[in-house]
């Protein structure tokens, strides 16, 4: 092998080195400023960076790639969000149907999705399938709403709705505490159950993601990363408006909706201190809900604070939305909540 192919061989390994070390320290971290690399799913990067590794060892013989090409396994072994549903191996998914007891304890089913304004159609008869307790929906009209509840509840549900968001349940509310503030996309209910079990619901749709990815352009950077900051700051309304007015994260609440943020996204990780990630703790399957044909991003999520175990957890398709919705079976409070 001439010298000029062992150079160019420890040069693409050199790339891939470089590219890994700025990966890891974008994801872990979540600069700000580098959130329109982090936009994207680890595991992308990760491929290219694997190629470089794989075509520097097979036209180059290269022998150090195959090591670095290793790394980069590990590293989206652990880093990735769609692996860590294998940690769930053998635990079961959710049915169709009413949500099946867990371990002889009744369980509760909440279902997330955003309708699209019923664009696609309307999703009511997909989520009767799953005969959900509660349903965040997003981009959806009052009479839209209407609708999904008559079909699930024969008319005996309880909804309501605010900015193009609703919730909808068996149950009753008892009371409904619209976000008036920058957060106009953010509705919160207090839900009575028949045995007098009382919880928060909270349905928010954060603003939507930049899609510039000519990182290649400035501007595409400033863009994610006043983007990141808008979503952050909706956020922070929410969860103070919820701390203001049910002393948060005492009570048990349950919190979901269209984040509009990949899973690794730092506006997660300001809920972590509260709540459980239901598909994070309990989901099988693949979990990305975006987009519903090549879905790449999980960005609608529902969280729960501990007064609520997971135990179930999936993401089904609808040929009604260009989202997927997701199905999260908890263990409920075994008393009243205050």
């Amino acid at each position: 092998m001439s010298t000029f192919c062992r150079f160019l061989g420890w040069l693409v390994v050199g790339l891939s080195l470089v590219l890994h070390l700025f990966t890891v320290y974008t994801f872990a971290l979540q600069p700000d400023r580098f959130a329109a690399f982090t936009v994207m799913p680890i595991w992308l990067w990760g491929g290219f960076g694997m190629l470089l590794c794989l075509g520097a060892f097979y036209f180059l013989r290269a022998r150090f790639s195959l090591l670095m090409a290793g790394v980069w396994a590990v590293t989206l072994l652990v880093g990735a969000d769609e692996a860590h549903a294998l940690l769930n191996i053998g635990k079961p998914p959710p049915l169709p149907g009413r949500a099946a007891p867990y371990e002889g304890s009744p369980t509760l089913r909440v279902v997330t999705l955003n309708c699209s304004t019923f664009i696609y159609g309307n999703p009511a008869a997909d989520l009767a399938v799953w005969q959900p307790d509660i349903v965040l929906l997003q981009e959806v009209e009052p009479h839209l709403a209407r609708q999904i509840a008559d079909t699930l509840y024969g008319g005996r549900g309880d909804l309501r709705f605010h900015a193009g968001n609703a919730i909808v349940t068996r149950w009753r509310i008892t009371r409904d505490l619209p976000n008036t503030d920058r957060n106009r996309r953010a509705l919160q209910v207090t839900v009575r159950t028949p045995g007098g079990q009382e919880m928060e619901v909270v349905n928010i749709h954060l603003p939507s993601a930049s899609t510039d990815l000519r990182l290649w352009r400035k501007y595409a950077w400033s863009a994610h990363r006043v983007n990141r900051a808008t979503r952050l700051a909706e956020l922070a309304v929410t969860r103070r408006f919820l701390a203001g007015s049910t002393h948060f994260p005492h009570k048990a609440t349950i919190l979901g909706g269209d984040f509009n943020a990949p899973a690794s996204d730092i506006v997660h990780r300001t809920l972590a201190p509260d709540l459980v990630d239901a598909f994070g703790a309990a989901g099988t399957g693949w979990g990305n809900t975006f987009q519903r044909r090549l879905p790449i991003l999980r960005i609608d999520h529902i969280y729960a604070t501990r007064h609520f175990v997971p135990v179930r957890s999936r993401v089904v398709a609808t040929r009604n939305s260009d989202h997927r919705m997701v199905i999260a079976d908890f263990l409920a409070p075994t008393r009243r909540s205050h």
